[in-house]
């Protein structure tokens, strides 16, 4: 209780607190302090809510991915000192077979699926073949290479050190691409998983109950503050540029999760930029350079 209070019924105020009674309190940890007068204007009662998780940390893509780059090409050196390869260069007179890379997704008058089949599953560096992707859904199995953007995903989890077994997740979308080899390594990780997409009844309710959101829509702002739990775990996968004339060029990049309001609530999130893209492009080097070593013994 405070004596000497403004008179006034209610007077309410909310500051940060680097301690409290002498003890500090974590640093990082965000406390609102309320101050509020008693009816008679005698005395303010005073409580003090804490966040039970630490400040919110912001997934640096790009850092890791520079690491596990650095890795590879230490790698690669001494597989090219060893035995005289490097994974990743070809000669001039490769035939078209040999440096075709298939990107999705394919233009609409494509067969994917004949595409797709056509790659063999020991150079399948995206992870795409149904082969692949079959070990993957399967237990006691394993595929021989994962698809790259969902293996950077749960990369990032492991980097960040966040605990993924028993936890709740949710991934929003259900591509071949990204939202259902997600669900299936989230799954393979003991956790418990839900897959949202468009004829989903209630997303937002579901979303909520997640400790681990994975968004892979390629909606710009759809995932909003009010949608994720406090102290959840956010990773963001979309990527979608948007016009703003008070950016440099026009426009900016912005992903599924509006991430002003998701930062004030995740615990951890990805940017957008510089979160899972970065990731994608290593596990991409990673995935070729397993397929190297497979293929050479090495």
């Amino acid at each position: 209780m405070f004596t000497n209070c403004p008179s006034s019924t209610t007077s309410s105020h909310l500051i940060h607190l680097n301690r409290r009674n002498g003890a500090f309190l974590p640093r990082g940890c965000i406390s609102q302090l309320s101050l509020r007068t008693t009816a008679c204007g005698r005395g303010c009662t005073l409580s003090i809510r804490s966040s039970s998780f630490p400040s919110m940390i912001v997934i640096d893509g790009k850092a890791e991915a520079r690491k596990i780059r650095d890795v590879i090409t230490i790698d690669v050196l001494r597989m090219k000192e060893s035995i005289g390869v490097v994974p990743v260069i070809l000669p001039e007179n490769s035939s078209e077979e040999d440096v075709i890379l298939v990107q999705l997704p394919l233009p609409s008058h494509m067969d994917e699926q004949n595409i797709v089949n056509a790659v063999s599953i020991e150079k399948d560096v995206d992870g795409f073949h149904p082969l692949n992707i079959g070990r993957l859904a399967m237990r006691g199995r394993e595929p021989l290479l994962v698809p790259r953007t969902p293996k950077g995903c749960i990369e990032l989890l492991h980097r960040y050190n966040i605990e993924i077994i028993g936890k709740r997740a949710v991934v929003i979308g259900r591509s071949n691409i990204v939202g259902m080899p997600a669900a299936l390594l989230l799954q393979r990780e003991d956790a418990t998983v839900t897959i949202i997409h468009s004829r989903t009844k209630n997303p937002e309710e579901l979303t909520r109950q997640a400790d681990i959101i994975i968004s892979a829509v390629g909606e710009p702002n759809m995932v909003r503050g009010s949608w994720i739990k406090p102290g959840a775990v956010v990773i963001d996968v979309g990527i979608k540029r948007v016009e703003d004339p008070s950016a440099a060029h026009g426009y900016r990049w912005v992903g599924d999760v509006c991430y002003e309001e998701a930062s004030k609530v995740a615990s951890a999130i990805t940017p957008v930029p510089g979160g899972v893209g970065p990731m994608t492009i290593a596990m991409l080097l990673s995935n070729t350079f397993t397929s190297a070593k497979r293929f050479h013994n090495f």
